[in-house]
């Protein structure tokens, strides 16, 4: 398992170029640096299991649990868990984040449908949360006010992500993961997922989602205004680029279902340093500053 094609440590990092945030930023010192991209790449091989391994899933996230207990002791076999072995013995994280990444990707493989908004939100309890309050560990940051915020920004991200991929996730995976009270209310059915184009009940039930994830994206602002450093910069950008791809799905007319514009890097650069300079500026020269600080960002 720990050497399959497309699981491996090069396969599982490189993916960092995809997501709508910059994972974690040239500059930001080694230490934290390293942790933050071992958050990552365990993050990504569970989610690539989960989704993509051809073989036993369910045993395979078993085998993944196992891992973190040999990473405790310096004894974890695949490259990506190896990796987590400084920031287990170095900072004071038990295992409960990593194990519900996990226990999300479980329920991935039996549950395909939510009722209602709140049985969704519960998921991302599992299948995001986890991941802001590894990233407030690290920077020694984290208050119980600020895992509250941590908690709703990444609900927020983890919503984005759902509507970006709805067709993918209907199409080939079966799952669809807008509540089902909410599809009712907007008139959507299932087989709407699977068009070329977005009807116009599931481009304004996308539209509601988006409201919904813009909401719970704004609590990055007070999170954000409580950190200090690059912890601040760090989650700025998380925050930001989700701001950045709900930007886009605006701007393509909330239709999911057609090739979406990729938040841009100076967009993305635009909302985080609004979330880091508070002050008035308008959005187009925040567009215009985004763009050269865009410049300077560098994913390894």
């Amino acid at each position: 398992m720990q050497t399959e094609a497309g699981f491996d440590l090069n396969s599982i990092m490189t993916q960092r170029g995809a997501e709508n945030f910059p994972v974690v930023l040239r500059a930001v010192p080694a230490r934290p640096r390293a942790h933050l991209l071992a958050i990552y790449g365990f993050a990504r091989l569970v989610d690539d299991i989960g989704d993509e391994y051809d073989g036993d899933r369910l045993a395979a996230l078993d085998w993944v649990e196992e891992e973190i207990h040999r990473a405790r002791i310096g004894g974890a076999t695949h490259p990506v868990m190896v990796q987590l072995t400084p920031l287990l013995t170095e900072l004071d994280i038990d295992d409960e984040p990593f194990l519900a990444l996990i226990e999300a990707n479980r329920l991935d493989q039996h549950k395909h449908r939510y009722q209602t908004q709140a049985e969704l939100a519960e998921y991302c309890t599992l299948s995001a949360n986890p991941v802001g309050r590894l990233v407030l560990a690290v920077f020694d940051s984290a208050t119980a006010e600020r895992i509250a915020l941590s908690d709703a920004v990444c609900t927020g991200l983890q919503l984005v992500e759902h509507l970006q991929d709805i067709r993918e996730d209907y199409v080939e995976k079966g799952r669809i993961y807008f509540p089902a009270e909410e599809m009712a209310r907007f008139g959507v059915d299932e087989d709407d997922l699977a068009q070329v184009r977005a009807s116009e009940q599931l481009r304004r039930l996308v539209a509601h989602q988006c409201d919904t994830a813009r909401g719970l994206l704004s609590r990055g602002d007070p999170l954000v205004a409580s950190l200090t450093g690059w912890a601040k910069v760090t989650v700025a950008g998380y925050a930001a680029g989700g701001m950045a791809a709900l930007d886009a799905i605006a701007g393509a007319d909330y239709d999911v279902l057609r090739k979406l514009r990729t938040p841009t890097k100076a967009r993305t650069a635009a909302h985080a340093i609004r979330l880091v300079t508070p002050r008035n500026v308008t959005d187009a020269k925040l567009v215009r500053v985004g763009r050269a600080a865009a410049a300077r960002w560098r994913r390894k």
